[in-house]
């Protein structure tokens, strides 16, 4: 078994609350990168964003149905399970949770301490929400992180990069590939990723955001084999 990685699925729910960006390339990028982990005896772990349904356990100003329980991830419906085609097998660990990080008030660092794991893969959504505060999480933890760009996803691509760009300028413990790349790595095989090696480097004004996301992908594309 490769201990030292696990990878890490967020939030990949049934839920239907947000239209997502690209979510069907999502799904397929998080699925061969599922298989290859499987494969390789990586340890797969998942999230479930879950409140529950009488609204107790919600943090302030979180939206709420007419009945005080939750709008949306509402503990015993089928909104709450993973996607079919991502569908965990029994030794697999599905963690839930009440806040945008999974490590919040969950034992998910002592799973993977368990495990012996250091490097921690992360996809799934929202990127500029649980996937963010998750991966500033680890970094806090100790983990090095390999980010999987494109199984990763959000509302608008503009959010999508935006979190992109912060967390390649502030974690210092991160490695930001796509997941044709991460499986490459983790067939121990040759691959391209980007480990930035100072803060602020991907530093930008608002009018250079589109210039700033091209940039970022000129270190994720393989030019030879």
């Amino acid at each position: 078994m490769n201990n030292k990685n696990a990878l890490l699925i967020i939030d990949m729910q049934q839920e239907d609350g947000f239209v997502l960006e690209h979510f069907d390339t999502v799904v397929a990028n998080t699925t061969a990168l599922l298989e290859t982990a499987r494969h390789w005896r990586v340890p797969v772990l998942y999230t479930r964003h879950i409140n529950q349904a009488d609204g107790s356990d919600m943090p302030r100003g979180e939206p709420r149905a007419g009945d005080g329980g939750p709008s949306s991830y509402r503990a015993g419906t089928r909104q709450v399970e993973i996607l079919e085609s991502l569908t965990p097998r029994f030794d697999e660990l599905v963690i839930d949770k009440g806040r945008y990080s999974a490590f919040h008030q969950t034992d998910l660092d002592a799973r993977l301490k368990a495990l012996q794991v250091d490097t921690l893969i992360i996809c799934g959504v929202l990127t500029d929400v649980c996937v963010l505060s998750s991966v500033f999480d680890a970094f806090a933890l100790g983990y090095h992180i390999r980010l999987v760009s494109d199984a990763c996803t959000t509302t608008t691509m503009a959010g999508h990069y935006s979190a992109l760009l912060i967390m390649t300028n502030w974690v210092y413990a991160l490695e930001l590939l796509t997941s044709a790349e991460c499986r490459r790595a983790l067939e121990n095989r040759d691959y391209v990723s980007l480990n930035p090696d100072q803060p602020d480097l991907f530093a930008h004004q608002p009018h250079e955001l589109e210039s700033t996301i091209a940039r970022l992908h000129s270190h994720l594309v393989r030019t030879q084999e």
